[in-house]
C-alpha cells in the first residue's frame, strides 16, 4: 500500500479513513488542520504517527510536538487534544471501533470510513 496514494484520495479534515486491519486493530489515515476537542479514551492507548506537516498533541501537563516520521502514544485515560496549525497527514493505530472523540462526543464525532 502506498500511503501517498491513499492520502490523495480524500481532502476532508478530521475524518478518519480505515486502510487496514491488524487483528483487532485498525490502521487509519486522517488529515488535520486546526484544533480538535479535548477527549479521553478510557480503554485504549492511541498511536499517532505524523506523515507530513506538524502535529501538537496538547496534554494537561504539557504539549508533545511531532514532526514527519515521529510518533507518540497517548496512554489510555490521558486527556488530550490534537492541534495542527498547517494541514497535517497522520496515521493512527487503535482498536477497531474506537471513536475519534473518545468520551467527549459532540459534533466532531465520526466513525472511521473505509478507504479502498
Amino acid at each position: 500500500m502506498n500511503l501517498a496514494d491513499k492520502f490523495a484520495q480524500f481532502s476532508e479534515l478530521w475524518s478518519q479513513k480505515k486502510v487496514a486491519v491488524v487483528n483487532d486493530y485498525e490502521v487509519k489515515l486522517a488529515k488535520l488542520k486546526g484544533e480538535f476537542v479535548w477527549h479521553t479514551h478510557d480503554d485504549t492507548d492511541e498511536l499517532f504517527l505524523v506523515i507530513s506537516g506538524r502535529l501538537t498533541i496538547q496534554l494537561r501537563d504539557g504539549n508533545v510536538v511531532l514532526e514527519p516520521g515521529e510518533l507518540f502514544v497517548v496512554p489510555r485515560g490521558v486527556e488530550h487534544c490534537p492541534v495542527a496549525d498547517e494541514e497535517t497527514a497522520i496515521l493512527l493505530f487503535e482498536p477497531a471501533g474506537t471513536m475519534n472523540t473518545g468520551d467527549a462526543g459532540g459534533a466532531m464525532t465520526k466513525a472511521a470510513e473505509i478507504l479502498s
